[in-house]
């Protein structure tokens, strides 16, 4: 079995002190794909340490929402030249975050805007990290959407309607710890929405699933995700593995 976790940053202090045995546990899961997505500059270049011989490795580059007011103006030739490298497989991760911070709104919006021209210019689909801003993300989305832009929004946590509205708009939904949440919501979501849309991740060191809140999170919790997954769409883990991979081998224009 092969599961593939779509969103994880192993490149972050949090795992400086045991990652051998973090991606040594990954690939004992059967965990033998791994993408990460950016945050800011430093990152990328962080990502050249990662390797294990049973897991294979796909970096992306982008400026997270977060890191915008850090690294103003964005430099948009920087990232299209980077993104023009078959070394990166998308852009991201980008998007909108309302939560931490509303001092930046429009910076963000603007580099988000950045990052779907350059997604457009690379036809490599965009990595989109949403927080409390739902409408504007999805909003510009449709006003950048010319046929061309593809993508998903990553950490889905939104409502049927809203999860539509995504997948009309050329977005695949990324599915991750908070599925497993016993008051999160979004199992209940999931059951509306296809299967051929969605794709596992678990934006670690980040949204550790259940039964493991609390804990730092890991590529190797993916399996829960995965069984949560199987309970919501009554398969099996083998075939949600199976999907989910395809699924994100087809975004990402990966070979099998």
């Amino acid at each position: 079995m092969i599961i593939t976790d779509t969103h994880c940053h192993l490149y972050l202090p949090q795992f400086e002190q045991d990652l051998d045995d973090v991606l040594g546990r990954a690939a004992a899961s059967g965990i033998k794909h791994i993408f990460l997505p950016a945050i800011d500059w430093p990152s990328i270049d962080a990502m050249a340490n990662l390797n294990h011989p049973k897991i294979t490795f796909y970096k992306m580059a982008g400026i997270h929402p977060c890191s915008v007011e850090d690294n103003l103006p964005i430099d948009d030739e920087k990232l299209f030249k980077l993104c023009s490298s078959d070394d990166f497989v998308a852009i991201g991760e980008t998007g909108l975050d309302y939560y931490w911070s509303s001092d930046f709104v429009d910076e963000q919006k603007k580099s988000l805007r950045i990052h779907c021209d350059v997604a457009r210019q690379t036809a490599k689909p965009i990595v989109l990290h949403n927080r409390d801003s739902t409408s504007d993300l999805l909003d510009i989305i449709e006003e950048e959407q010319d046929g061309r832009l593809t993508g998903v929004w990553h950490c889905f946590t939104g409502t049927v309607d809203e999860g539509k509205r995504a997948l009309d708009l050329g977005l695949m939904l990324g599915v991750g710890g908070v599925a497993t949440f016993k008051n999160g919501g979004v199992d209940k979501v999931l059951k509306h929405l296809p299967l051929d849309s969605l794709i596992l991740e678990t934006d670690a060191p980040y949204l550790t699933p259940a039964p493991n809140r609390g804990k730092r999170n890991e590529p190797a919790y993916i399996k829960l995700v995965a069984e949560k997954l199987a309970f919501i769409k009554d398969l099996s883990l083998q075939e949600i593995a199976e999907i989910t991979t395809s699924n994100a081998f087809r975004l990402f224009d990966i070979e099998p």
